[in-house]
């Protein structure tokens, strides 16, 4: 434990190329050839940025955005796939951890869209595949929900890495499970969200959910947002003015780095594009753990316990497949946090 790492951080606050996977790709390999130049070694990028957020579940009834769902299901990757070795070789190129949002395909079925994150090694490695495990409100009419399979924490030169999507930062139990499984660097990852009601200020959410996993579980949150570009406005508003004004809402994206302290390394980046930049020394996360570790000293597990069922779900299992078997659950010793494997 003398050598736990020192790093530059990279929050990536930008817009995709709007339902362009191609073009939407080509920029992210830009971007982490621009974070690695300016000696980032973790570069995490939005929600979704691949190839961009379904706004028209928040302004269409379900019937006028379903023309929408259908371009944006032709317009996601398929994990594995050709897009997804792009970001690969980037990471690889330049010896650099990346987490990226984007909309998978379910492989089995024309009505399955997962929101995805993806983490990927200095090697070029794909480390994780983790499907949001519950769509927030409007976004259940276009994702699937994943399983717990790919709740993990992911060693990495830049230390325990997990990673989490927008409103899965509130989950407690989801936040927990990770932590418990020594997460020292959390990646929080989001979408600009002008279309939220008039009476929440998406900044101050990112922020407050960010310095609250950082406060609680005494680790660094690396938080990227995406921005609402004038293209997005174009495409998705048209003529109507109400919406355009609603998309162009100002303090509906912050990107930033926050300590174990739960307070920002430096200044966050408010709505505009750009890279948020933050060296990251893990040793800070020693001290403040003896004050509050809720993953052990400062927990009882004897009265509390979290069990996560972390076996994959497909939709079909067959009795002649082992491999694809569901065993029952296991019961094991209390502890922080129980799997079944």
């Amino acid at each position: 434990m003398d050598d736990l790492p020192r790093f530059t951080a990279a929050a990536v606050q930008a817009a995709p190329v709007y339902l362009d996977t191609a073009a939407t790709v080509e920029k992210a390999v830009g971007l982490i050839a621009e974070a690695a130049a300016h000696g980032g070694e973790l570069i995490v990028f939005p929600e979704v940025f691949v190839p961009g957020y379904p706004y028209w579940n928040w302004t269409m009834n379900p019937v006028q955005g379903s023309p929408w769902f259908e371009l944006l299901y032709r317009s996601a990757i398929d994990v594995p796939g050709p897009y997804v070795d792009q970001l690969r070789e980037a990471a690889r190129r330049h010896e650099v951890v990346v987490v990226i949002g984007v909309n998978e395909r379910g492989p089995h079925s024309l009505g399955v869209l997962y929101n995805t994150l993806l983490t990927i090694g200095p090697d070029g490695e794909l480390l994780g595949i983790h499907r949001k495990l519950v769509p927030t409100w409007a976004e259940k009419l276009t994702w699937t929900g994943g399983d717990g399979s790919s709740l993990k924490v992911h060693q990495t030169p830049v230390g325990p890495l997990g990673a989490l999507a927008c409103g899965e930062n509130t989950n407690t139990l989801a936040r927990f499970a990770l932590l418990a499984q020594g997460e020292l660097v959390h990646a929080s990852c989001y979408i600009a969200l002008p279309v939220a009601p008039a009476d929440y200020d998406m900044a101050d959410a990112i922020a407050v959910r960010t310095a609250a996993h950082s406060f609680e579980g005494k680790v660094f949150s690396v938080v990227a947002c995406s921005t609402i570009s004038p293209e997005i406005v174009d495409t998705l508003a048209g003529d109507d003015e109400e919406l355009r004004k609603q998309f162009t809402r100002p303090r509906s994206a912050l990107s930033g780095i926050f300590g174990p302290d739960g307070r920002p390394v430096t200044e966050p980046l408010v709505d505009d594009e750009g890279i948020v930049y933050a060296e990251i020394d893990l040793a800070r996360c020693i001290q403040p753990k003896q004050m509050h570790d809720i993953v052990g000293h400062y927990n009882r597990f004897d009265v509390f316990q979290l069990h996560v069922d972390n076996r994959p779900r497909p939709p079909v299992t067959f009795a002649t497949d082992p491999a694809g078997a569901v065993a029952p659950p296991r019961t094991e010793a209390p502890g922080p946090i129980k799997e079944d494997s």
